[in-house]
């Protein structure tokens, strides 16, 4: 059956490639994106793109109404909007770090919580966070976009200790360096070092953090909750 799904910040990059994916399932997919215009390949796969800033609790409740409206109650979310403030920390303005904070933590509780409504009213649900190897490693210059990220992993384990009698499962995923646009913008050299420090020696793809979702959001995933699952080509393996 064709179950509702909806994917924050799937207009481009992880969550570009996550809508596609579970769209191919035959899932009825809506994405939310905040600037910009969404891709006609979204369109062209029956996506439904609503506009919504997710520290905004208002267009949170609008952008689900309409999503209801169009695919029925969202049975599987996949929390992956977020945004990047890099600063060192003693150049770190307070809004730097909260603004980074607000929408990667406090906007997926926000999102979370919402769908979390519909789901303990059909005793079902898949619920996927997407953390970041630096939330379990750390990175210079990235200690607000670090602290949200690390914040996610207790935030999810809380949620799947809390939903998880009624057949709810959260799960994290913890992508490392993948290959897009914003990598790709590095310098060689940069770039160079970081594959250095990867086991696998290379960048991933959009698409191995997609696979990753879409098995967590699957009937084979049902047993799976709680769990940290890095797509990172061994760089975090330890923590």
């Amino acid at each position: 059956m064709s179950r509702s799904v909806l994917v924050t910040g799937g207009n481009r990059g992880l969550g570009l490639a996550i809508a596609r994916a579970l769209a191919e399932t035959g899932d009825k997919v809506a994405i939310t994106y905040r600037t910009g215009e969404p891709p006609k390949e979204l369109a062209d796969l029956g996506c439904l793109a609503v506009k919504c800033d997710i520290t905004d609790p208002e267009q949170v409740e609008q952008a689900y109404k309409e999503i209801e409206d169009a695919n029925g109650r969202v049975t599987v979310l996949v929390a992956n909007a977020g945004i990047t403030r890099d600063q060192l920390l003693l150049r770190m303005s307070e809004e730097d770090f909260t603004s980074v904070v607000d929408t990667n933590l406090t906007g997926t509780f926000r999102v979370v919580k919402r769908a979390a409504k519909g789901m303990l009213r059909a005793r079902t649900g898949r619920i996927v966070l997407i953390s970041s190897v630096v939330g379990l490693k750390g990175s210079a210059g990235q200690t607000n976009y670090s602290a949200a990220k690390a914040g996610l992993i207790g935030f999810g384990r809380s949620v799947a200790r809390e939903l998880a009698s009624r057949n709810i499962t959260c799960n994290i995923v913890a992508p490392g360096f993948i290959d897009t646009d914003m990598t790709r913008a590095l310098e060689e050299e940069v770039r160079a070092d970081i594959v250095r420090q990867i086991p696998l020696a290379r960048y991933g793809g959009a698409e191995d953090v997609a696979a990753a979702v879409r098995f967590l959001a699957s009937e084979e995933a049902a047993y799976i909750t709680g769990a940290v699952i890095p797509v990172d080509g061994g760089l975090g393996m330890g923590h």
